[in-house]
């Protein structure tokens, strides 16, 4: 009997999913536990398995489509099984619903100018599938000027594949003479990618935090000389202990941070509809990259860890980020965010805000460099730290003194065991 492939519920906070990418299309044989279709929430992205072994013998929603968590999203059952009515006409309701949503979405600009509008030959409205919509957007077909062959009047993908086709046989405008031979140069067509899943989310809430902030980035270095030293005084000592404990410079910055937030308070904000917010607890944003955009896994309560917790806590949610494995509750919370990219080779740079926060830290990579110390040269370790604050929250001079701090915490590292 033939299974639904659902759309699962990938965090508490989930009503609904995205379809990012169908692995498999109709017909394909399939095996139990094979990664079928690749579904996306507002923060993650997961592959949905096959429930049993089969064939994909129904594709019910199509890339973009948005569907409720618990819905089906296609159907897998014995080669030539059909699709049981009752669930197909379930369905049908669900894309009806969904299409609507669609269509009051403010995020879904360019699909209401496809919105459902009267027929001029029927004085009715036309019914569009979303494949028909999003394909019909790929080839620059107006939807008005297509005739639906779906039931009752519904324009389907093969509507558009037709006059996309019309649209290319139609004869080229006469070209003006020319006066001297123009070798015709061939060029490669650009490779395509769909603006969807994690990466449309990241850009639309880069697009929003730039537009609702007044945001402004300071920068300095800090002397961390003396805080590489203790670094491997600290891994040479705990060699010596059971626990395999590798504590990187990341480790160190986050336990300097978070101290230096219990003592500026008002860097430790959210502005959140017309309130500002300032937390007694550090819930640390820590982002990290995988290969399907960038994460900020939230490291819970930092200022209660000492440095040891904070090490291991940083390592695992690095590793679920790298994996693809975490939940959108390990990813929702931040107080303030660390994002580092040390390890691209850069420097002083311009993080954007991690909205409702306030406040975000950038890391470059330590450079060595030679100063004048006693009269006489010699080497430091110098890392460029660039902090980002909305400036309609907080002035220049406090946010100077939140940095100064963290500054202070990493040339005297001792003092972060205190």
């Amino acid at each position: 009997m033939a299974k639904e492939i659902i759309m699962p519920k990938l965090g508490m906070s989930m009503t609904e999913g995205t379809v990012v990418l169908w692995h498999k299309k109709k017909g394909d044989p399939i095996k139990k536990g094979e990664p079928i279709v690749s579904i996306s929430s507002e923060k993650i992205e997961n592959e949905v398995e096959a429930p049993m072994d089969g064939e994909l013998i129904e594709v019910s929603a199509e890339v973009d489509d948005v569907v409720p968590v618990g819905k089906a999203l296609g159907y897998v059952g014995e080669p030539g099984e059909e699709v049981p009515e009752q669930s197909a006409e379930k369905q049908a309701d669900i894309s009806d619903s969904t299409e609507k949503e669609q269509v009051k979405s403010p995020a879904a600009t360019e699909k209401t100018e496809t919105k459902l509008k009267s027929s001029p030959s029927t004085g009715g409205r036309k019914r569009v599938s979303p494949a028909a919509k999003k394909l019909a957007r790929q080839h620059g077909v107006d939807i008005e000027t297509v005739d639906g062959t779906g039931p009752q009047g519904r324009i389907v993908k093969e509507d558009i594949l037709k006059a996309a086709e019309e649209k290319q046989t139609e004869p080229a405008p006469p070209s003006s003479p020319s006066h001297s031979p123009v070798e015709k140069v061939e060029t490669k067509e650009p490779t395509k990618k769909n603006f969807s899943g994690i990466r449309k989310v990241i850009a639309q809430r880069m697009h929003e935090s730039m537009q609702n902030s007044a945001q402004l980035t300071i920068m300095r270095n800090a002397d961390v000389t003396d805080l590489m030293a203790f670094q491997k005084h600290i891994r040479r000592d705990l060699e010596y202990t059971e626990r395999e404990i590798k504590v990187t410079i990341t480790d160190l910055l986050a336990k300097a941070v978070a101290m230096a937030l219990v003592k500026h308070p008002e860097m430790n904000s959210a502005q959140i509809d017309n309130t500002i917010y300032q937390y007694h607890h550090v819930h640390l944003g820590i982002a990290a990259a995988n290969d399907k955009g960038l994460v900020v896994p939230v490291v819970f309560h930092a200022h209660e860890k000492n440095i040891e917790q904070l090490s291991d806590a940083v390592r695992a949610l690095g590793q679920k980020a790298k994996d693809g494995t975490l939940t959108t509750e390990e990813m929702s919370g931040s107080t303030f965010t660390i994002t580092n990219l040390g390890r691209s080779g850069v420097s002083f740079f311009t993080p954007v805000l991690n909205p409702p926060e306030i406040g975000i830290l950038g890391v470059g990579t330590i450079e060595e460099i030679a100063v004048f110390q006693d009269g006489e040269v010699v080497p430091k370790n110098k890392l460029p730290l660039s902090l980002t604050f909305d400036h309609r929250i907080i002035d220049g001079e406090p946010a100077s003194r939140f940095l100064d701090t963290v500054i202070r915490y990493l040339e005297h590292p001792y003092s972060l065991l205190v």
